[in-house]
């Protein structure tokens, strides 16, 4: 074992110092002897040997070629953390948005000028008669004191401009990254299209609040959920790629050593729940802004029953609108999906104690198993309190440490793609 180790370092590095050599810059050809000859790496030789010492020594010769490449990485996988940060304080603060009935208290959408707050008493006075003239205020704060409307504007206002905060983080290092040569070609495709649903998510933001600025006083459950359902989406994606950066292009040349995969069933159960839990978030919006969370406020039974009579579940007209409109039909949708994926994540930690050894995907494995199963107490929890505001943003943040915790272990779980074809770095 010890010498088939050796032979595929020695294999790897002239593959390395032959192909990177040509492109690297001569200070760092110079500085890591690919002039004058291919690096002598030991195996036999070391104190310990075998698998764990192969894969040390690799991951030392692999610093010291592609030392940039590291340091490169690095940077933009803390830069695509720090996105997913600001992204999950929006989903939080949007949360506590439509929780406080904050989201329709500016009334107009104006990209730039609007990041500015109102700085006097005037502009103040102006941004609430604006809010008097809508539905909302007329119908549910009629009487609301100019000290109450500024507190709805404060959450309404917080949620916009990390957004903005969000737009800048986002495009200003990755044209820096661009123009530096830092991002490889095939990961390119991926961080545009990220850049474009960051973009549509603003305008899907505004579509949202527009539902509800007449003839309502709330706003459409449909725009509700598809306005956080994106922000998920683009989360995952900026999770999912910031995960795997750091993969693709050393632990590339790993895959030629050890070819072998995860077990399909640990690959497919990994994602199966990041797919289901987007579909209870969906859900999840569906019930606050139709505020089911008010309604059948028992467990475990619901309207009576641990399965409601069909005659309520099902009949509006056409049947597909109960499973977006009808309260009772919503939330028993979200409690039995709920109940699915607290049993599908611990029969995938179970799979994969199984079948993996040991490492990171079992330690993802039950961290998310932990996560659900805290959810759904919470979930629980917070439909006995009758929604109650500090119990259900609890309830809202455990969801997205869970949906972290998901795309991790599931990102941990697909191997690097050992074909994936990388361009040097500039000096």
């Amino acid at each position: 074992m010890a010498g088939n180790c050796a032979t595929a370092m020695a294999m790897s590095a002239q593959t390395i110092t032959s192909t990177k050599s040509a492109t690297a810059p001569i200070s760092f050809r110079n500085r890591t002897g690919m002039v004058s000859s291919i690096p002598v790496l030991r195996g036999q030789g070391a104190a310990l040997y075998g698998p764990r010492a192969c894969d040390k020594n690799m991951m030392t010769a692999l610093q010291a070629l592609y030392r940039e490449d590291f340091d490169h990485s690095r940077a933009i996988r803390l830069w695509l953390c720090a996105v997913a940060a600001l992204i999950f304080a929006m989903v939080l603060v949007g949360g506590a948005t439509r929780l406080t009935e904050s989201g329709l208290s500016i009334t107009e959408w104006q990209p730039v000028t609007g990041a500015l707050p109102p700085l006097n008493e005037a502009q103040w006075q102006t941004e609430f008669e604006k809010y008097q003239a809508i539905p909302q205020y007329r119908q549910l704060n009629a009487g609301m004191s100019l000290a109450d409307f500024k507190t709805i504007y404060w959450w309404e206002w917080a949620h916009r401009i990390i957004g903005r905060v969000i737009g800048a983080v986002f495009f200003v290092p990755f044209v820096w990254f661009l123009w530096r040569g830092w991002i490889p070609p095939n990961r390119r495709a991926g961080l545009w299209m990220i850049l474009a649903l960051g973009a549509l998510q603003g305008a899907i933001g505004w579509w949202m609040v527009a539902s509800g600025l007449a003839d309502r006083v709330e706003v459409s459950q449909y725009r509700l959920a598809t306005h956080l359902v994106l922000a998920c989406l683009i989360y995952v994606a900026v999770l999912w790629t910031g995960t795997r950066w750091q993969d693709e292009r050393a632990q590339s040349l790993f895959g030629k050593l050890d070819k072998a995969a995860q077990p399909v069933s640990v690959r497919a159960g990994a994602i199966g729940l990041v797919v289901l839990l987007l579909m209870q978030i969906y859900l999840g919006a569906l019930v606050a802004g139709l505020r089911a969370g008010h309604a059948y406020n028992t467990w475990p039974l619901i309207d009576g029953g641990f399965v409601p009579q069909s005659s309520r579940l099902l009949f509006e007209v056409p049947l597909w609108r109960n499973f977006f409109e009808n309260p009772l039909t919503v939330q028993f949708d979200h409690r039995m999906l709920g109940y699915l994926i607290g049993l599908l994540a611990i029969l995938q930690l179970f799979n994969v104690a199984k079948l993996v050894k040991r490492g990171p995907i079992s330690t993802s494995a039950a961290l998310v198993a932990a996560a659900v199963i805290v959810q759904i107490a919470l979930g629980i929890w917070t439909l006995l309190s009758v929604a109650a505001l500090p119990l259900a943003l609890l309830h809202q943040a455990t969801a997205m440490i869970t949906l972290t915790f998901s795309v991790v272990h599931a990102a941990t779980t697909i191997p690097p793609d050992v074909s994936a074809r990388t361009e040097p770095s500039l000096p």
